[in-house]
């Protein structure tokens, strides 16, 4: 039986506004450090594995990942990274989760267009501090019915997100740029 679509969840990042490229550059910079030391290819895929090791214990976001660039510097050099090599790092960091949120072409006309025929439901996943930060500075929460910032996105948070805020993820869509995070557990 199909139920008439009634709540659409939004992701943030890289979904309505940029984020990823901020990511990119940080590991140019990154690799740049410490290029004395490794070459870059390598350096991602330990910086990637201290990123997957680490997930449990920081969760997703900009400070998880500034802890992970340490700790894969540290793991690079042998222990002989210089102290202002993780003051750069730090710095980076900071840098970070200070840019200026900018918004992807169309998304505020999108969710002008959908508000008030659908309940319109901002989903991400994050640091809530930093998260917090972001939706406020991009002008976007008034379109938002509800705005919902978890440590994962999986099935059951969205069974329990779209129960709380429409008829259940059947009268659901989510709309995102992460097959992984946005598309498959929704489904």
């Amino acid at each position: 039986m199909s139920r008439t679509l009634c709540a659409i969840g939004f992701d943030a990042d890289d979904t309505l506004w940029h984020n990823e490229r901020f990511f990119t550059l940080t590991q140019d910079h990154f690799a740049g450090l410490l290029a004395d030391h490794t070459d870059k290819d390598t350096l991602m895929a330990r910086l990637l594995a201290a990123e997957r090791r680490n997930l449990p214990h920081y969760g997703f976001g900009i400070k998880g990942f500034t802890l992970s660039m340490i700790e894969t510097a540290i793991e690079v050099t042998d222990g002989k990274v210089p102290a202002s090599v993780i003051g750069e790092i730090l710095a980076t960091g900071r840098d970070m989760l200070s840019h200026e949120v900018e918004l992807l072409p169309h998304a505020r006309e999108v969710l002008e267009t959908l508000k008030g025929q659908y309940t319109l439901i901002l989903i991400t996943k994050g640091d809530l501090l930093h998260q917090e930060s972001k939706i406020a500075e991009s002008g976007l929460s008034a379109h938002f019915d509800a705005v919902e910032i978890v440590s994962r996105k999986s099935k059951v948070e969205y069974a329990n997100i779209f129960a709380r805020h429409g008829d259940g993820v059947d009268a659901g869509l989510m709309v995102g740029n992460s097959m992984a995070s946005d598309v498959v557990p929704m489904i």
